[in-house]
């Protein structure tokens, strides 16, 4: 490949995409609110007086897809959930194997969720967050060690996904999911 032709890639289209109608922004808005809104009040509540988590910081980025962008195949149940679970068994292992250089740790985290998540068809970007969390969250989530595939990754997520499917689906304008497997 010439280096123009190399460049050239780099520009992108002009096409912008679609902008978003205001029933969309807010019905977005409101399974967002809703869905962070659960996990966080159960988190504080219930799980945090036992030294439990119910939510990390991927949790926001899987409600931008599964409220804001929920026809994509990012967003799909078996992406949300199985994207969360595998990356956060990618995430303890490599801290468990590589915790002592934390930025190898980090750096083999991500990438092997990334792989992994390809390799079972469940590729869910902030997945790659939640191996890294597995990696740098501190000491309450090392404590966890694989638990935290389940809680709070695993049931955050599924959480997430009933909001989706309530929330979602409240609009005739809106369907959710567009496939389960």
């Amino acid at each position: 490949m010439r280096m123009e032709e190399y460049i050239s890639k780099m520009k992108g289209c002009s096409n912008c995409p679609p902008g978003a109608g205001l029933p969309e922004i807010l019905w977005s808005w409101l399974g967002a609110v809703i869905g962070i809104g659960i996990c966080g009040y159960i988190s504080s509540n219930y799980f945090e007086p036992m030294e439990l988590t119910l939510i990390i910081g991927s949790f926001g980025a899987s409600a931008v897809l599964v409220y804001g962008a929920i026809k994509s195949p990012l967003a799909q149940p078996r992406n949300l959930i199985g994207g969360h679970i595998i990356s956060g068994l990618v995430g303890v292992a490599c801290y468990q194997m590589f915790g002592q250089t934390l930025w190898i740790a980090a750096a083999l985290g991500v990438s092997f969720a990334i792989a992994a998540m390809l390799a079972t068809r469940t590729l869910h970007p902030p997945g790659g967050a939640t191996a890294l969390i597995a990696v740098i969250g501190g000491q309450k989530i090392h404590d966890l060690g694989f638990l935290y595939a389940f809680i709070p990754a695993g049931a955050g997520a599924a959480i997430l996904l009933l909001v989706a499917l309530l929330v979602n689906n409240l609009s005739k304008h809106r369907k959710y999911p567009e496939y389960w497997i």
